[in-house]
């Protein structure tokens, strides 16, 4: 484990910041919006889930990244070679039993908001919210994490894309829609892009470790080929949704705006394997998925 030279080491304010990991945090806003936004287009809005599904889902994120980044370290998967930015367990920025700590304060903050959503929407919530912090936990935690196995992309598109999407629709209106489930497809989709961003970055550090991400079991090139898939079907899907007879309009459209943040983007991912580019890379896939749901919330709001 490496340590930081005291004249060197960053503010308290900044090193958790650094730990909650910001750039990953639209993932989980993003599809509470687009959940909310679906509610609203038929007529239900209910302010207080709103902002505990919001919250909620933060913590969630936060809670799940702070695991990751306790767990690596113990596992060794984080090291000074690593091209991302700093962790700060292995960094040395943080004690392990203070990174431990915040991420149970951080998922009990999670569970104060899930218990809200309980009592006005019923035990469904309960569920999700449940499945959702396991989830967290075991993706690079336990015995058998799966994020070493490279199932992480499937958790991601499932809990930041179907999940988070329909729970939060399902906290507003109490019932469940196909239209909430296909609108949850991209949304999912570019999540898991962010995913594979940092992973493709980590590739070369993850095998030596036998952390088999998907980016490490596909290889880089293919890896970047399955990131442009993952976002080009995303501004495939709402369209279809629209034709395909969903209770929406043709305002799905509108989430094509969008693309000129996409192709550069995804030019930048297939030509560049350097820690900051793709650092970067990955920052703005966090603002596309926010961009992309900014649209699709507003193709919702005008159909």
């Amino acid at each position: 484990m490496s340590s930081t030279p005291t004249h060197d080491r960053p503010s308290p304010l900044k090193i958790w910041l650094l730990a909650s990991r910001p750039r990953t945090l639209p993932a989980g806003v993003a599809p509470v919006l687009v959940g909310t936004a679906l509610a609203i287009h038929e007529g239900t809005f209910r302010a207080g889930a709103f902002i505990a599904a919001l919250l909620g889902a933060v913590f969630i994120q936060v809670g799940a990244n702070l695991s990751n980044d306790y767990s690596d370290a113990r596992r060794g998967a984080d090291t000074e070679d690593r091209l991302g930015p700093v962790r700060v367990t292995a960094g040395g920025l943080v004690p392990p039993k203070q990174v431990l700590t915040a991420t149970y304060v951080s998922f009990a903050l999670a569970v104060l908001c899930g218990v809200y959503l309980i009592i006005i929407a019923g035990w469904v919530i309960l569920a999700i919210g449940a499945a959702s912090i396991l989830a967290g936990v075991l993706y690079t935690g336990g015995p058998r994490p799966y994020g070493y196995e490279g199932l992480g992309d499937v958790f991601v598109f499932l809990f930041f894309g179907i999940v988070a999407v329909t729970g939060s629709y399902y906290a507003q209106v109490e019932r469940l829609e196909w239209e909430a489930f296909a609108l949850a497809v991209p949304v999912g989709l570019i999540a898991a892009a962010i995913l594979a961003v940092n992973n493709i970055r980590d590739a070369p550090t993850d095998a030596r470790v036998s952390k088999r991400t998907l980016a490490v079991r596909l290889g880089r090139s293919r890896a970047r080929d399955f990131y442009a898939a993952e976002i080009y079907v995303a501004f495939l899907i709402p369209p279809v949704v629209w034709l395909a007879g969903g209770d929406v309009g043709p305002w799905m459209f509108l989430t094509w705006l969008a693309l000129p943040l996409a192709v550069p983007l995804v030019r930048t991912v297939r030509q560049h394997d350097d820690g900051p580019t793709l650092n970067a890379a990955l920052a703005r896939t966090g603002m596309l998925q926010l961009a992309f749901c900014a649209l699709l919330c507003a193709g919702l709001l005008l159909s």
